[in-house]
């Protein structure tokens, strides 16, 4: 048998059931609205924590007296044959190490740098080249550790080896630099500590507390060097100068 509901009946049911639904519905979206705000309040809170801070470059420069000269030196000669071309780069050289040795620079401060044997071509009229010739050459690079004896030095060599010597150059420099580059180190991070005050200051904070520090690669502007020359008196004057290290730094400072 079959039972039908009246219709009011029926319209009281579903209202039921729609508030009850309604309910479930409400009640599962309430935690995921109260838990909104507490974020937004976490996100602004860790904002506010955050310290304000000011990011500095520091250069630092400190400069000393060179207290050594690195000398370039070497022999060349040319002959007809490779053996005779040898023979008398060799004589050249022996003569040119004894000089350095009376001269009083020591076998580790005395280092072969480079040593050749090509040969020499020559064009005849028709334009073909040929050979006619060979020329050997051997380079030294000796240490001067007293350099107020640099230029008699190079005299010495000059007249030890004649015709056959070259002269390729000398620079100054400091056989320590570490102390050199202590200072200048010191001078990068005073110099990135002001600028960091500074900003503080125009910007109505105080400098807190050093975050990081990072050093860069320190820099030494090529040491005074003095190129080819080809001496014909028995000593040469020379002007060492000043020798200098660079050092910068990156900072950055909490502002509060």
């Amino acid at each position: 048998m079959t039972i039908r509901l009246p219709g009011t009946a029926r319209t009281t049911r579903l209202l039921a059931a729609t508030v009850v639904l309604g309910g479930l519905l409400l009640g599962t979206a309430a935690p995921a609205l109260a838990g909104a705000p507490e974020r937004a309040a976490l996100r602004a809170a860790a904002r506010a924590e955050a310290p304000a801070t000011v990011t500095v470059t520091g250069h630092g420069r400190a400069a000393a007296a060179p207290d050594l000269a690195i000398l370039s030196v070497g022999v060349e000669a040319t002959r007809k044959t490779a053996k005779e071309a040898m023979a008398a780069q060799n004589t050249a050289a022996e003569a040119l190490l004894a000089v350095l040795h009376k001269q009083g620079i020591t076998e580790r401060d005395i280092r072969t740098d480079s040593l050749s044997l090509s040969p020499v071509y020559t064009q005849n009229a028709a334009g073909e080249s040929k050979v006619t010739g060979y020329q050997a050459g051997q380079s030294f690079s000796a240490k001067i550790r007293d350099i107020d004896r640099t230029g008699q030095v190079i005299g010495a060599v000059n007249d030890a080896t004649g015709e056959a010597g070259r002269i390729n150059g000398v620079v100054f420099d400091v056989a320590d630099p570490s102390a050199l580059r202590v200072k200048a180190r010191e001078a990068a991070y005073q110099d990135a500590y002001d600028k960091a005050a500074q900003h503080a200051r125009l910007s109505g904070h105080v400098l807190g507390r050093l975050v990081s520090l990072s050093e860069g690669e320190s820099v030494r502007p090529g040491p005074g060097a003095v190129g080819a020359l080809h001496a014909d008196e028995p000593s040469v004057p020379l002007a060492p100068g000043d020798i200098e290290e660079q050092v910068t730094v990156s900072a950055v400072f909490e502002l509060v």
